[in-house]
C-alpha cells in the first residue's frame, strides 16, 4: 500500500441555486480528478467528509454538489469549509518536468558543484513563472523554477541542483559581469 498525505484541494464559497450546489475556490489544479463523483473530501479540522456527487462549470467557477449538503441552506452552513483530500505521496503531475508543490519543498538545495546550499521553503506561482523561495545562511532568496537555473530535480535523493550562475544565492556586484541568462517562463506547477 502507498504512502498517502493530505493536501487541500479548495474552500467552499457560497451556495448556488436551492438544491445545495456550492461554489469552490480551487486549490488544485486538478479538480476533475478532486471533484470526481464518489470522491470523499474531509473538511479540515473537523473530520466530518463530504462525498461528491456531481460538478459542473458554469461561469467560470466550478459547481459542485456534495450529498450531505441537500439544499440551500445546508449549503450555506458549509461556506467558508476548507476541503482536503488524500493523495498518493509519490504521485507525479501528468505534465513531464512538474512537481507538487509539497514534494518540492523541503528538499535540500545544491550548487553546481554539489555543496549544500539551503532548503526549499516555499513555491511561489506568479503569473510568467513558478519561483524557488530557498532559505540559505545568508537569508531567504528567490530563484525562478526554470531548467536554465534548476537543472535537475531529484525526488529520491531529496534533492534540487542550482546552475553555475553567479549571483543565484548570492548578492553580486554589477562590476563583476555577472553573465545574463535566458529565463524562459515556466508552465504551471513545471518548469521551461
Amino acid at each position: 500500500m502507498s504512502e498517502t498525505t493530505t493536501v487541500v484541494v479548495g474552500r467552499i464559497g457560497k451556495p448556488h441555486g436551492i438544491r445545495g450546489e456550492v461554489t469552490l475556490e480551487l486549490r488544485t489544479d486538478e479538480p476533475e480528478r478532486r471533484f470526481a463523483p464518489g470522491e470523499r473530501l474531509v473538511v479540515e479540522g473537523s473530520g466530518r467528509s463530504l462525498t461528491v456527487t456531481g460538478h459542473h462549470w458554469h461561469q467560470g467557477r466550478l459547481l459542485v454538489k456534495f450529498e450531505e449538503l441537500a439544499d440551500r441552506t445546508a449549503a450555506e452552513t458549509a461556506r467558508g469549509w476548507i476541503l482536503t483530500a488524500q493523495v498518493d505521496a509519490t504521485a507525479l503531475p501528468e505534465e513531464d518536468d512538474s512537481y507538487y508543490d509539497r514534494q518540492l519543498i523541503g528538499l535540500r538545495v545544491l550548487t553546481a558543484d554539489g555543496a549544500e546550499a539551503g532548503t526549499v521553503a516555499f513555491v511561489v506561482h506568479l503569473p510568467a513563472q513558478d519561483v524557488l523561495e530557498i532559505t540559505t545562511p545568508g537569508g531567504t532568496r528567490l530563484v525562478p523554477f526554470v531548467s536554465a537555473l534548476v537543472p535537475t530535480v531529484d525526488l529520491a535523493a531529496g534533492t534540487v541542483t542550482l546552475a553555475d550562475v553567479p549571483g543565484l544565492l548570492e548578492d553580486v556586484d554589477d562590476s563583476e559581469g555577472a553573465e545574463d541568462v535566458d529565463v524562459t517562463p515556466g508552465e504551471e506547477a513545471g518548469r521551461a
